[in-house]
């Protein structure tokens, strides 16, 4: 017992060698991850002409990976707490990296899709465990600093994925955008086998619900496909497939109730800080996913860029985030998560306000002052909210309550995809973006960050009744209810 107390002593003020190796292999599966779904975008076009494929059949190799770490991220956590997190950490490195190497090798379109299901399996196993590994791993006086340290990583891997995958296809064609994550791989598997606490046996026996997993599976299959198949438009497959959502969460939601050992425990979410946590991360990246949708459109035909300084432009949010990362999780731990919760909401708040109301007029400068805003307030709010919700559960639970957050996260990027996508064309008043004109354009960019502002200040509620349920016990356990 006296460990934990010694390293929390040491780790204000920095880290043992050996935690910063364990992070350094987190830090690394949390990179791989992002990069893995960012670097295969840019190839799309590649990968079409290679295989002889329409753009419909080759956007599975994109989809293929985001339906696997989607459905699959808060049942790997699950297994995690119960089998054991560092064994199945290694597993999931091992299955993202030899799967990282059949994609390079695929001889057909099919394959190459099959593996990168495989590789998106291992994705969500590093993306659920990675973050349920910082309560092992530093002491909770710099958790914090931790949660903003994969922040940032997984803002680099998506920020560095389209300019390394165009350099690797111009120099060494599609199978390079594979194989450059082959040796990462490699290092972040021997870092994690030498530097990671080795799992603690007997903590729980229960048994693994398979009926649970099933059903969430397909319920957010059914959903992450009825948001991204038609191409934007909501036509009657996408009906029926939120149709099956629904019924999939009304039974899921049955069975867990009725579980010896469920999958995810229903009263997690009679925890405000939980639930709310969760909610707001949904609704934060569903903002965050709308800056990458509509900037391309509004940079473009309104202010009439070329696309590689669209791409320049675009690449700011990116690295803001990349850049805030850490300094956002030394705030968290210095002010608290909650206080830093909040000022990373008002700071999105304040960004997408000033975004509807810069005419075009003032140019790239116009929009890029607003989107920085946004993205460094995103940046303080996931190192807080992560950290808030990591913090407040127990040790057994953290593999499924990080697969909850990342899956939440998940359901922010694919929902805002498709809703804020729709929301744009709305306010442009046309379908037919690509030709578009700059007035309608600029009228959309209004309208959708009106929308996005009225989200951010839903999470503000939601973060407002939390702290206000979450106050009510603690006020009865000091008047001496003794409420758990």
């Amino acid at each position: 017992m006296s460990k934990p107390s010694t390293v929390e002593t040491a780790g204000a003020a920095a880290w043992p060698a050996s935690v910063r190796w364990a992070l350094a292999g987190l830090s690394l599966s949390v990179l791989l991850s992002s990069l893995g779904v960012s670097i295969a975008n840019v190839g799309l076009p590649t990968l079409a002409q290679a295989f002889g494929a329409s753009f419909q059949q080759v956007q599975w190799v994109v989809l293929a990976y985001l339906l696997a770490t989607t459905t699959l991220v808060v049942s790997v956590g699950r297994l995690g707490d119960l089998i054991g997190r560092r064994r199945l950490l290694l597993g999931g490195i091992a299955l993202f990296t030899a799967a990282s190497a059949l994609c390079a090798a695929a001889p057909t379109l099919g394959l190459l899709i099959a593996a990168r299901a495989a590789q998106g399996l291992g994705a969500a196993v590093m993306m659920a465990l990675a973050l349920a590994f910082v309560g092992e791993t530093v002491p909770q006086a710099t958790t914090g600093r931790a949660m903003g340290l994969l922040g940032t990583m997984s803002a680099v891997g998506t920020a560095l994925g389209p300019s390394l995958g165009g350099v690797l296809i111009a120099g060494f064609g599609w199978p390079a955008l594979f194989l450059a994550e082959v040796p990462l791989g490699l290092v972040a598997l021997l870092l994690a086998q030498r530097c990671l606490p080795v799992d603690r046996r007997g903590v729980e026996r229960a048994g693994f619900d398979y009926a649970g997993t099933l059903l969430l599976a397909l319920t957010l299959a059914a959903y992450a496909l009825a948001m991204t198949i038609g191409r934007g438009r909501f036509g009657p497959l996408n009906a029926a497939l939120l149709l099956a959502a629904a019924v999939g969460a009304g039974l899921f939601v049955r069975a867990e109730a009725k579980a010896a050992s469920p999958l995810v425990r229903l009263a997690l979410f009679r925890d405000p800080r939980l639930g709310a946590g969760f909610a707001m991360s949904a609704l934060v990246t569903t903002v965050v996913m709308a800056t990458l949708v509509v900037g391309p459109f509004y940079l473009a035909g309104a202010l009439a860029l070329d696309a590689a300084r669209v791409g320049l432009v675009m690449s700011c949010g990116p690295l803001v985030s990349a850049l805030a990362g850490v300094p956002a999780g030394r705030l968290v731990d210095r002010f608290g998560a909650r206080r830093m919760g909040i000022a990373g909401l008002a700071g999105m708040l304040a960004g997408c306000a000033l975004l509807p109301l810069l005419p075009t007029g003032f140019g790239v400068p116009g929009y890029v002052a607003p989107l920085v805003v946004v993205t460094a307030g995103y940046a303080l709010f996931q190192a807080a909210n992560n950290t808030a919700v990591m913090t407040k559960v127990r040790a057994e639970q953290r593999g499924v309550v990080s697969g909850l957050l990342n899956l939440s996260r998940n359901l922010g990027l694919i929902t805002g995809a498709s809703l804020m996508g729709a929301v744009f064309a709305l306010g442009a008043a046309t379908t037919e973006l690509a030709g578009a004109r700059p007035e309608a354009l600029a009228a959309g960019l209004r309208f959708t960050f009106a929308v996005a502002a009225l989200l951010i200040i839903a999470a503000l509620a939601i973060a407002s009744a939390s702290r206000r349920r979450a106050a009510a016990p603690d006020r009865l356990q000091e008047d001496g209810c003794g409420v758990e």
